[in-house]
This record gives C-alpha cells, structure tokens and sequence, in this order.
C-alpha cells in the first residue's frame, strides 16, 4: 500500500488550478495523468524579466520590463489591422499592438492616463520599439505578483507554457517533507540539498546554468530516480535468488549427441558461456542470466546445450521468442539437432488452435515434450509444464520485466531464467535494463563467418545498383532489400515497400517477393519459407526480417534510406547475411545530402562488425531513451536523469543500492524505511511486494 504521506501526489492531474478536461488530455500526453508526473516535468528553458530599460535603452529582441504611462488607444480602420496604444516614459514614447483585440478588455486594463509595468518581447518595427500581446500587465503596486523569472517547460500543440505554470504552482505547494533516504555523507560530498529543497530548485532556475543536469538540484533528483531503479532491479535479483531453486546437473549425453551433429566445434566464448551457466543451474538458487551475444555469435546453440542439461537431468525447458517468425526459425533450426540426439520438441504461437494445441499442451503438461518452443502464447494461463526448470527468454528488450517472471513462475520450484539478446548492450544499458541479473558475452564469431564487405552508395545512382543487381542474380545470389522506416506506421511503411516490389517485379519478374508488418503471419511465413527455399531471388522487406532470419544462401543486403535507421537496426539488418560460405556484401544506399549523425553512423558501419563497439556508438549519438526504440522495449525510461551524461551517477546508485540490499535486504532500518517511500515515489511497487514485511 502507498504511504498516505504521498497520496496528494498521486491525485490526477486535473485536480490542480487551470486544468479541465480538454488540458489534462494535453499534460498527460507530455507529463502524465498524475501530479507527481507534473513534478518530473522540469523546466528547459527561463524567461528573465529582471532587465528594466528605458524606451530609448530598448535592444531588438529583447524580454524587457518597463514603466510606463498608457496615451492614447487607436483602434483599428478595419478587422485586419492591430490595435495600438502608445504608451511612454520620460525618454521617449512606444506602441503596444493586439491582434484580435477586445477593446473593452483593453481599456480596463490599460486605462488612458495610469501607470502600468508591462513585460514582453521588444521588437522594432520601421526603427522604432514596439511590444506585440505583452506577457504581463500590472499596476506599479502590483509588481509583486509579477514573475521575475519564468520556467519555460516542454509544450505540446494547444497546450499553453501559462497553464503548465499555473498547473505546477499548484503542484509545488503539495510535496511533504519526506525522511531523507539517500547517505548524509554522499549528499555533503555533493552538497545536495534535502528532496523537497531540490524539486522547489529545480522548478524556480535562478541562471541558465541551474538547466543543466549538472546544476546540484538536478543532479539530486536524477541520483533518487536511479537509485530508485537500481534498488528495485536488485530486490528483484534478490528474491529470484532467495526462492528455493532446485541444482540441475547433466549427465552430457545429450549434449554430446548435439556437439557431435554440429558443422563446427564451439568457440571458447560459448564454452565459457556454457559453463557460467551450468554453474547457475548446478546451485540451490535460481538462475538469472543475460546472454548477450552479437548477431551471428551462436546464441542459439548455447540455448539448446543449456536446454539440454535440463532434459538430460529429467525436467523440461522452454524458449520464447518475440515474434512468429521468429519462434518457427528457432523450431525449424533446433528440430534436426533435436532429432539427432532424441529429444521432443514442440511448437505453440497463436497460430497453433483446436485439436492440435490441445495436443500441445496435454504432452507439456504430462512430461511427454521435453523442449517447448512459442511466443508470447507460452505465458497463457493453460499452459502447464510437469517440470519445467530451464526458462530461455530470447530478445528480451521486446519483453519487461514482469513478463520474465512470469515466465519463470511456470516451473513452481525456482525456474532457472536464461534471457538472451542478439542487441549488443553497452553496459550503462545494461545496468538499467537488467541490473537483476548476471552477464555472459559471445564476443567471438563461430568460424567460418566471413566478413560482410559494407558500402555506402547514394540514392541517385539507384540505376546502376538495379543492373549491378541483375549480374548477382545470373550467378544464382540472393538478395534482401530493405525499405525505409517511413514513419512508425506499418501502413505508410508498407507502401514504400509495395512500390519498390513493383518496381524490381517489372524488372525482375516472379522472382521478387515482398514482406511486411500489414501481413497476416500465415502469409508473412510462406513468403518467407520461399526465400529460404531459394524460389524467389528477392526479398522486398520492412524491418520485420531484423531479428533472427536466417538463410544462409543470401549473400547481398540492400538497405535503402539508410541514413533514417539507427546503428544497432543496421547492424542487425547486416547481420542477416554472411551466414554461408559465400562472400557476402552490404549497401547502403543513401539520400544526400546527409545529416551529421547519419553519416557518423554509416562511418561506424564500414569501419567495423563488432557489436558492442556499434552500440557504444549508438548511445552516444543517440542517448539511451530510444536505444532499444525505447517505448517498445521493456526498457525503463527515466524521467529526470539521462544516462549517457550521467554515468557516474548510474554506477554510484548501483553500487549504493548493492550495498542498502546486502545490510537491510529487507528495508527495515530507518533509511530503510525512508528508502521504501522512495520506491513508493517513483513507482517501483512491485519491488516493496518482495519484501517480507512490506
């Protein structure tokens, strides 16, 4: 239950000064639908009002307050033309113009003959100073409640900056005093001020330099919300660790079968990888482990030899993946290996119905499948294992974190989790996104994976790539073409893709085919299958064939508009070919003239193959919130604090939250306690459940 010391925080937005129903729609689509999301919502900008000029001392441009005497109105001849007012001081004289105006408004407020302090932006119009729709207008004994400095706050269209002020004036007035969570000795080192001191600070910015996330108010707030986050991923690891496990320990025939059938012996990174997991599953606690690995580094046979030692100590195991292609490349590529050493496979994605899911599901809960392969259809709630003790999660940034739980729950008695991830994680990210779990890395590629010869080519030679392209085919090559992200929209993005598939079908005839996100899986898959059967020479794709397609016999990948992919999408998009003997190559075709971080990205590209090097560069030229294309991607998102700038901040709450775990793993000293409010705060509930008292 939330502390009720934090239950104003947590009333909707609406409740707060100036915001009806139409408004609140619009905060909640940049802040949220509470108050406490208005709090995160920091100002980006100041407006200073402190200058005080003379009429004559006026710059161009300028934000200026100044007192004047109002003169004459002087309404417009017609309803085109402003209203002015000529106001004036003891050096000269200056107009005021409104558009749309209401002169009875005009009149009460700015009387002939009275004083007033207006404040605005000075503009000169035909060498004389003018100020258009000034901000502020007050009487010289008024000039108290004029705002000498102004946050200015991220907007969306219709949204107006004097609402979200207003909003957030009456937002400040709600944070309580809260106990202090974080070490007295680390907020001196730092001379951070108390929470509630910093969040005022940070909303009333006295300089430029107090918007940076350097300026100690932010840099507090930014420090609380990681910490927030590290605490929470490490109460996760913790209770997966504390909950009995149950050790599994092969015997290896299995594996040796499997070994055996393999094109190629195991590099060390697999072996080593291997072993860090046999190790995990050998002890009494659950296993929570991130295999990483880059595209092509054999992920998948370190899944089925960790599978393996499950079965070959007479429990099941499970591997889920994102998509159904994806799921049915795992099934179709496992099956003979499989087969090879004698152990049942099934498959279950939502495309399996009636009598044959049925089956399905009877055989996994009698313990008559040993390896169960599916999508998300695995979390389904009829879907029971007799033994399930190995859980292998693949592309886990398409799933959260609580959908992993869930999984593992399957298996009653400590599931062992294995989670794997052909997107090379720099290890920021990696803090963030699975701070709860122990890391393995394929850092090495299997023999035999030539390097892809990668070129950059702009759009307007498209001609001689289309005829280069028809030289390839005659020697029997297969080729992907990857259409544009045009916007996230899979309709718009399926029509750049129809019209580049007519235009290579009128050249190349039925020997293109066409794959999109519109598609019905079904027919996605059959397209598919006919590349991989080498029917059709090529493939006309969105980015749905990213992830895990494999066909070695593709030797060519086109990738059009490559300037508007990130680099990890490219690098995996590459990654789908030099997966056969044959020597493979990459264009990327490109619009000029480019951006300077698309050409920083395409640079990286042909310069190197090496994952984790690609996504350092990534989070560089990106920042982290849309590195794993973020909203998607069970990824926390942070609201105040940026990880890219903020490193140090990062692995300091690490280390800190280790530390809290190891002494009060349950939370009950008094920072603590403090420390709980502080999870309550910023929205990681789901942690205090895992606490025994909580």
């Amino acid at each position: 239950m939330r502390p009720e010391i934090l239950f104003p925080l947590f009333a909707p937005a609406h409740t707060l000064p100036g915001i009806g129903p139409r408004l609140e729609k619009l905060l909640e689509r940049i802040a949220g639908p509470k108050v406490v999301d208005l709090l995160w919502h920091l100002p980006v900008g100041l407006i200073d009002r402190r200058s005080r000029p003379k009429i004559t001392e006026t710059r161009d441009g300028e934000i200026a307050s100044m007192e004047v005497t109002v003169g004459l109105h002087v309404p417009p001849r017609t309803k085109r033309l402003p209203y002015r007012i000529h106001v004036s001081d003891e050096t000269g004289e200056m107009q005021l113009v409104f558009f749309n105006a209401r002169p009875d408004y005009l009149m009460r407020v700015l009387p002939e003959g009275a004083r007033r302090i207006i404040s605005g932006r000075i503009e000169f119009y035909q060498g004389a100073p003018q100020m258009t729709h000034p901000d502020h207008i007050v009487g010289p004994d008024e000039l108290a409640d004029m705002p000498l400095l102004e946050p200015i706050y991220p907007l969306t269209a219709g949204l107006p900056l004097k609402a979200v002020q207003k909003a957030l004036r009456g937002a400040l007035i709600l944070p309580p005093e809260l106990p202090e969570w974080q070490d007295d000795a680390w907020l001196k080192a730092n001379r951070w001020q108390g929470w509630r001191a910093s969040l005022m600070a940070a909303h009333e910015p006295q300089s430029a330099a107090d918007l940076s996330p350097e300026a100690p108010a932010r840099a507090r707030l930014a420090y609380d919300e990681l910490l927030a986050n590290q605490l929470a991923l490490g109460l996760v690891r913790l209770r997966m660790k504390k909950r009995p496990g149950r050790s599994v320990v092969g015997d290896g025939r299995l594996r040796r079968k499997v070994e055996a059938a393999l094109p190629f012996a195991l590099t060390g990174a697999q072996v080593r990888s291997l072993a860090e997991i046999d190790a995990d599953m050998k002890a009494s606690h659950r296993m929570l482990r991130l295999l990483q690995g880059d595209v092509g580094s054999g992920k998948t046979v370190v899944a089925l030899l960790a599978m393996l030692n499950a079965v070959e100590a007479g429990f099941q195991a499970a591997l889920m993946a994102p998509t159904e292609i994806l799921t049915r490349q795992h099934f179709a590529t496992l099956q003979p290996l499989c087969e090879a050493a004698g152990v049942r496979l099934a498959l279950l994605t939502g495309r399996e119905k009636g009598q044959q899911r049925e089956n399905v599901l009877s055989a996994t809960a009698n313990g008559e499948v040993d390896i169960l392969i599916g999508t998300h259809a695995l979390f389904q709630k009829d879907v029971a294992f007799k033994a399930l003790a190995l859980a292998v999660v693949d592309e886990q940034h398409r799933f959260g974190v609580h959908q992993r739980l869930m999984l593992a729950e399957k298996g009653g008695a400590g599931t062992d989790v294995l989670v794997m991830t052909a997107t090379p994680i720099p290890r920021t990210l990696t803090l963030t996104a699975y701070g709860d779990m122990d890391v393995s890395k394929l850092d090495e590629k299997p023999p035999g994976r030539k390097p892809v010869d990668t070129r950059a080519i702009p759009l307007d030679r498209l001609d001689q790539v289309v005829s280069g392209l028809g030289r390839a085919l005659s020697t029997g090559a297969q080729v992907y073409w990857v259409c544009p992200l045009v916007e996230e929209s899979d309709e718009v993005d399926a029509a750049a893709a129809e019209e580049r598939y007519r235009h290579l079908q009128e050249l190349f005839g039925d020997r293109v085919g066409l794959v999109h996100g519109r598609m019905k899986p079904a027919d996605k898959d059959a397209v598919m299958a006919r590349f991989a059967a080498g029917e059709i020479a090529i493939l006309v794709a969105t980015t749905v064939i990213e992830v895990g397609v494999n066909v070695p016999s593709a030797t060519i990948m086109m990738i059009e508009h490559a300037e508007r992919f990130g680099l990890a999408q490219l690098h995996q998009l590459r990654g789908r070919v030099g997966r056969g003997a044959d020597k493979s190559s990459c264009l990327l075709l490109y619009q000029t003239p480019l951006g300077e971080t698309a050409e920083a990205r395409i640079k990286i590209m042909r310069e190197t193959e090496d994952g984790f090097r690609i996504a350092e560069e990534d989070l560089r030229l990106r920042g982290a919130g849309e590195l794993l294309g973020t909203r998607q991607s069970g990824l926390p998102t942070f609201r105040m604090a940026d990880i890219e700038t903020q490193k140090e901040l990062l692995a300091a709450a690490h280390d800190d939250a280790r530390l809290i775990i190891e002494r009060d793993p349950e939370l009950e000293t008094e920072r603590g306690k403090a420390l709980r409010i502080l999870l309550y705060l910023f929205e990681r509930d789901e942690a205090i459940r895992y606490l025994r008292s909580g």
